[in-house]
């Protein structure tokens, strides 16, 4: 990482602050004894806001109430909760949240409708609101500028790690900030899945261009990702701008500025993507996936999801079996015309198949001691065009399983 940069890993407890943000995390009793499970994140003043959800048709009741109240393109506060996920409860999990962020408007003396909310864990079941009710006052009373490393660990599953983020930039002289906190460890594949993100900054920029700021940000992060293929029902991305940094406002024609903003924006977006995947559940193998020589974006990113959500693929991969024959018919059922004897497939830069053919076993051993690292790319040419795209994966293993299958247990 650059100079600039900060991430969970390597910064220490209290170092990840911006400018008109507050933050803090507590123990409600939705999760077992002593593990926080309810954050609230306060921007100081209204903050511009935008948000990208699930695809899921089936849509948790945070998601359905928060995408109505995006619409203004304006937040104050979210409350998130972790373990339930208040999905799948009918008419009573809308009421429940929005008796949550109305407890939480109240307690801040902020109008209702600036108060997101944002649920992760069991679908079916409801919210245990009285705990929340109880647990919101020493929430409130805790906020801090120095919460944010709390508050990501708070929204946690099964993940094994908090995912933070932060990097800093410049606009025509004026310092801002971009900080990013994330859960997601399965249910993982574009359209978001089982993840949240929320993401601050102190640029000021209008709700249209944070919107579509957003919107090419998370294409070039959370939807280049998957862990297992799945889409789950609460996934958002939210993410909300103060405009304390006091630089010239950003809008659609504010092409040089808005380009400097979105490269430190989506950076903090791609950082917490990457971490999601190397935290997948059970994963031992964080893999990049390159597919180059496509007829376009579209053709290229169809190939390299096969491949990253084939679980022949990924079992070899954990399995350290440099096993290209799963690659090629992960290729050729991936529905993109394609000539098999035209396909290159290497991994790293040991090339494992030159045209379709193997290039020997010679080198399926070179190519097995690349399987043995924690992180390599596998490279898939397939010699009909000029496009390329470049996804993140992860291995599956018996712990997937394992976790899995005892998830409500």
């Amino acid at each position: 990482m650059g100079r600039n940069t900060r991430s969970a890993v390597a910064v220490n407890k209290g170092s990840f602050i911006i400018p008109g943000f507050l933050a803090s995390a507590t123990w409600a009793g939705i999760k077992k004894k002593g593990l926080k499970d309810l954050t609230l994140i306060f921007s100081e003043r209204p903050a511009t806001a935008a948000g990208v959800f699930t695809k899921n048709r089936i849509k948790a009741a945070p998601v359905i109430l928060d995408k109505r109240r995006i619409k203004r393109g304006l937040c104050q506060a979210i409350l998130i909760n972790s373990g339930i996920a208040n999905s799948c409860t009918g008419k009573k999990g809308l009421e429940d949240a929005i008796l949550s962020a109305r407890m939480v408007a109240n307690g801040l003396k902020i109008p209702e409708k600036l108060v997101l909310v944002s649920s992760t864990g069991i679908i079916g079941q409801s919210l245990k609101i009285h705990l929340i009710k109880k647990a919101i006052p020493t929430l409130i009373k805790d906020l801090s500028r120095d919460g944010f490393l709390a508050a990501a660990q708070a929204i946690t599953t099964t993940d094994t790690f908090p995912k933070i983020s932060q990097r800093f930039g410049e606009i025509e002289g004026k310092k801002f900030s971009v900080l990013g906190i994330a859960k997601g460890a399965g249910m993982i594949m574009p359209h978001l899945a089982t993840m949240l993100a929320f993401i601050l900054t102190d640029a000021v920029i209008e709700p249209y261009a944070l919107k579509n700021a957003l919107q090419r940000a998370v294409d070039q992060s959370f939807h280049k990702i998957t862990v297992d293929g799945d889409t789950s029902t609460n996934d958002m991305v939210l993410a909300l701008a103060n405009g304390l940094a006091g630089n010239k406002i950003i809008d659609k024609n504010s092409f040089r500025n808005l380009d400097r903003f979105e490269d430190t924006f989506t950076w903090v977006l791609a950082d917490l993507a990457k971490m999601i995947v190397k935290d997948g559940e059970g994963a031992t193998k964080f893999v990049t996936v390159r597919v180059c020589g496509a007829r376009s974006k579209r053709e290229a990113k169809g190939v390299g999801f096969t491949i990253a959500n084939s679980t022949l693929t990924k079992t070899a991969w954990f399995g350290e079996d440099p096993n290209w024959g799963r690659i090629m018919a992960a290729i050729g059922r991936s529905g993109i015309p394609i000539d098999p004897y035209k396909i290159d497939i290497s991994f790293d830069k040991v090339k494992v198949t030159k045209g379709g053919i193997s290039t020997g076993t010679k080198y399926e051993k070179f190519a097995k001691r690349v399987l043995k690292k924690d992180s390599f790319t596998i490279t898939i040419n397939l010699n009909r065009g000029s496009s390329e795209e470049t996804l993140f994966t992860c291995d599956l293993t018996p712990d997937y399983v394992k976790l899995n299958a005892a998830y409500r247990t």
